[in-house]
């Protein structure tokens, strides 16, 4: 399918790839991964020819179509949905001469054409791909020009997505996604029937919808079978038994030149030193790794502890226009110690109730307490627009420490994980990571009691965004989290709170359940059955026996969480008779009373474990059949 052999690729004088090889084979789903600045987009561009190498051949099979995402989102006067359709070059093309045609042979080739393609259900797969990406029917009719640069980007994606190219080049697609739409995506990418090559920092995404892992390193490309984490795990083996391997030879070498210089002059020795010198010159080296560094995050400490509740609100309305609120009915609380993630679609409010939370945006009923002294911090990634262009890192923090002398003006800086070569780097020209680090720390400063993160892995590699998740967890304060990135709310995060239909509700299954309920929900869409029930709509026999349905498979998740309490419970409870047989044995007694008093420890714990998996089991047996009998009813 795709094939680079020996290739040289330089951007501005500076050597990205250095006669680097790859063979890919046909359907295969590859993510391209590799630190920022490496050369990944780079090499998009040699692929789909506006950039050539310096050296080396490529080579693509011929006539194959090559689809990426427009660097500039559509603004036209066009509707979504026409402007996914047109996409598919060809359909437009035949349906455009189907109307002029008057040989009848030619008009049949026409239609014989069309009905290959599939091109009468388009219009389903347009608005089902649009769906997905989280445009409903009536944004789809609507001109690209009333939507904003990201949800624009999104119709650019949706674009390249329906027109199927045989080979898709996607350079960090969810920067501009939420985590439904992220979910989506990784599902839709794992199904595509061709060939994938993906750019992101992403794990979860790379773990599930890719196959193979294509490493930009060091200016090398290498091609590992497996997902991301296999992909992590192979590579830390080889680079373990390289350094085994440069170590012992190493050794070899040593002992070779101490030989060489002892017996090269002795005339009985002089053939057999001249042999090892030979063989010393054929040596070819093994080089050794060089990991590079990844600066950390650090979140200063709060300097008062501040006692729960933080913030309490008791029904609270907020929106942005008086009398049509966003978010109803809210009875919230946030504690000192709370690890909250937002989940619910772009548009049902995360950032509004951020906003709310971080006292940007106040009340319209309702009553709001905030702890004395609370220290609120927020990072958007918008707001890195608010970065003054001209002024470099440091200007930036002696504004806030203006007695401060240099060198610790520099020192805090540092802190923040911009490297001493960036330092005195103007704003406009550090890279989008460099900004967020720089923000971030200029936002939690003066350090914060919680901390509200509006998508902060935007920008950040994989190495980076770890250094974010232990930096997130060591902190002490309270963290409000809306990300796309699930890897890194599943380390950091202990609540999950459900921003969707006008409210706020803690959700109580997992990533995963809320990935199923999320896909439900698609297929639902792409099938036309799902419902939408106005207050006050009266619904006909067949539409109720949908909307049951529909309430059924969102339960899904709750009886699978309900199946697995029940198995913990027999788990335990198998455990806790095993070892009371043990127990029941006089000799241990006797001859192990260690043995004997690890054994009742054993039991205690596992009694206490049986009855939290009781409780937890009680309680979603009980939420399960309130669900149904409000099914019923």
């Amino acid at each position: 399918m795709l094939i680079l052999d020996d290739i040289s690729v330089r951007m501005a004088g500076r050597l990205l790839i250095d006669h680097a090889s790859l063979n890919l084979p046909s359907g295969t789903k590859a993510g391209l991964v590799g630190r920022n600045g490496a050369g990944k987009s780079t090499l998009f561009k040699v692929i789909t020819g506006e950039l050539h190498a310096e050296t080396g051949d490529f080579f693509l099979p011929k006539n194959i179509k090559i689809g990426q995402v427009a660097q500039e989102a559509p603004g036209t006067e066009d509707s979504l949905i026409e402007i996914v359709l047109a996409a598919d070059t060809e359909r437009t093309d035949l349906l455009a001469e189907a109307e002029t045609a008057t040989d009848p042979h030619r008009i049949a080739d026409i239609h014989i054409r069309l009905a290959d393609i599939d091109a009468h259900s388009a219009e389903a797969r347009a608005g089902a791909i649009l769906s997905g990406l989280g445009f409903d029917a009536e944004a789809q009719k609507r001109p690209a020009s009333s939507f904003s640069g990201g949800w624009r980007m999104r119709v650019a994606l949706a674009a390249v997505l329906f027109a199927e190219p045989d080979l898709l080049l996607l350079d960090e697609p969810t920067n501009y996604l939420d985590l439904e739409g992220t979910l989506w995506l990784e599902d839709y990418v794992r199904r595509y029937p061709h060939t994938v090559i993906l750019i992101s920092h992403d794990r979860d995404l790379l773990n599930s919808a890719v196959n193979s892992i294509i490493h930009l390193d060091q200016t090398k490309l290498t091609l590992w079978q497996g997902n991301y984490d296999q992909f992590e795990k192979l590579r830390s083996e080889a680079l373990e038994l390289q350094q085994k391997q440069r170590v012992k030879q190493e050794a070899q070498r040593s002992h070779m030149e101490a030989f060489v210089e002892r017996f090269r002059a002795k005339a009985s020795k002089a053939k057999q030193a001249q042999s090892r010198l030979k063989a010393l010159q054929k040596l070819k080296p093994i080089s050794a790794h060089i990991e590079d560094h990844v600066m950390p995050f650090h979140f200063p400490e709060p300097e008062k502890v501040v006692a729960s509740p933080i913030i309490a609100i008791e029904s609270g309305e907020v929106g942005y226009t008086p009398g049509k609120p966003i978010l109803k009915h809210l009875n919230l609380r946030i504690d000192a110690d709370d690890r909250i993630a937002l989940l619910g679609s772009n548009g049902n409010g995360k950032s509004t109730l951020a906003k709310l939370i971080g006292g940007r945006l106040p009340l319209q009923k309702g009553k709001i307490t905030v702890a004395p002294n609370l220290k609120i911090s927020f990072f958007a990634q918008h707001q890195l627009d608010d970065l003054i262009p001209e002024d470099n890192a440091i200007e930036h923090v002696r504004k806030l420490m203006p007695d401060a002398p240099e060198s610790k003006v520099r020192a805090r800086v540092s802190r923040m994980g911009l490297a001493t070569v960036k330092m005195n780097t103007a704003a406009k020209d550090l890279s989008g990571g460099e900004k967020a680090r720089l923000l971030m720390g200029l936002a939690t400063f003066q350090g914060p009691n919680l901390l509200i993160l509006d998508e902060p892995t935007n920008h950040l590699d994989i190495d980076s965004r770890e250094a974010l998740m232990h930096a997130l967890n060591d902190f002490d304060g309270a963290v409000i989290l809306i990300a796309h990135d699930r890897h890194l709310i599943e380390a950091t995060m202990d609540r999950l709170w459900l921003v969707r239909d006008g409210g706020v509700a803690p959700y109580d299954g997992d990533l995963d359940a809320y990935r199923s309920l999320v896909l439900a929900d698609a297929k639902a869409e792409r099938s036309g059955n799902k419902i939408v029930v106005e207050e006050g709509q009266k619904l006909s026999k067949a539409e109720q026996r949908k909307l049951a349905a529909q309430k059924r498979e969102a339960l899904k998740p709750l009886q699978k969480k309900i199946q697995e309490a029940e198995a913990q419970v027999h788990r335990f409870q198998k455990k806790i008779d095993s070892l009371q047989i043990q127990l029941a044995d006089p000799v241990i007694y006797t001859r192990e009373p260690a043995k004997a008093t690890q054994i009742g420890k054993e039991i205690g714990y596992a009694k206490s474990s049986l009855a939290r998996a009781e409780e937890e089991w009680l309680t979603l047996s009980g939420e399960y059949e309130e669900a149904m009998t409000e099914l019923a009813q």
